[in-house]
């Protein structure tokens, strides 16, 4: 949506967008409460895990987190872009996000590569670096215990890297083989994901719009009507709201209200008005 229709409703941004900046994302306690923890996990490394169905707001904790640990001194912070890679890719997007030369054909000299580079880092600064992985169901199990193997040291003793681990039911399932066993032994903290309530739904909306400038956009009652809509899912929601606000537009409405919630998601309550009885 482009800043001359974003001034209509006086928005600073689409609040319903995913291009949200993650400083205006609601927070929620569950959410603050892993943020902190993980924070102080950096300086001791290991695994963290955020699960949870699509939609409930894995991705949305993993960019409030990743901007945390970007302002956190001494932190090198790296998001795996390809979840699904082979080994040797897996090598490759590493060395690229740590700045470490690597040989990927190689895997026994590019793990000692990556292993002196971060015992470097470790040994200069009191932080360690961070690896995110969104979607991680999508990981190749060669893929987990190379990543395994690859941030430990000394017997297992120390942690070089802290990894937080993002995806849905199937990587709970692929956690229980057994081959992946000794990756879920190795999650220190972790976030669950469920559906959410109305009321938390609402609290969501409620503080997008304030945040993007314009609490009054929508009206009490659109507010609580999508919030029961949503089926507990917070990308639905927000689909939902832009297409209101998208609607909005078109009709140069002044404001998100019944009238336009009906006419989004219920045309025939607009078109076709309740009959009056016949007086007797």
């Amino acid at each position: 949506m482009n800043k001359k229709l974003l001034a209509l409703f006086s928005l600073k941004f689409n609040p319903f967008s995913p291009e949200v900046p993650p400083t205006a994302l609601f927070v929620s306690p569950p959410v603050e409460d892993f943020c902190w923890r993980v924070e102080q996990q950096i300086g001791e490394g290991g695994l963290a895990l955020v699960s949870g169905e699509p939609g409930t707001g894995k991705s949305v904790t993993l960019r409030i987190l990743a901007a945390r640990l970007s302002n956190l001194r001494d932190v090198s912070l790296g998001v795996l872009t390809r979840p699904q890679a082979t080994t040797l890719d897996f090598y490759r997007e590493l060395g690229h996000l740590f700045q470490v030369p690597l040989s990927p054909n190689n895997r026994w000299n590019s793990a000692r590569a990556l292993r002196e580079k971060w015992l470097a880092h470790i040994e200069s600064s009191l932080a360690r670096p961070a690896l995110i992985i969104d979607e991680a169901q999508e990981m190749n199990p060669s893929v987990f215990c190379e990543l395994r193997l690859l941030s430990s040291a000394e017997l297992d003793s120390r942690h070089l890297l802290c990894v937080i681990l993002a995806g849905d039911s199937r990587l709970s399932a692929h956690l229980h083989q057994s081959e992946l066993l000794p990756i879920a032994s190795r999650i220190r903290t972790r976030l669950r994901h469920d559906p959410a309530s109305p009321q938390q739904l609402r609290e969501g909306l409620v503080h997008l719009l304030k945040e993007a400038g314009n609490p009054r956009l929508m009206s009490e009652a659109v507010i609580v009507a999508l919030a029961e809509h949503a089926a507990g899912n917070f990308r639905v929601l927000t689909n939902m709201a832009n297409d209101l606000l998208a609607l909005a537009v078109r009709r140069e409405a002044d404001q998100i209200d019944e009238k336009l919630f009906f006419e989004a998601f219920d045309p025939k309550a607009v078109a076709t008005p309740a009959r009056r009885k016949n007086p007797s």
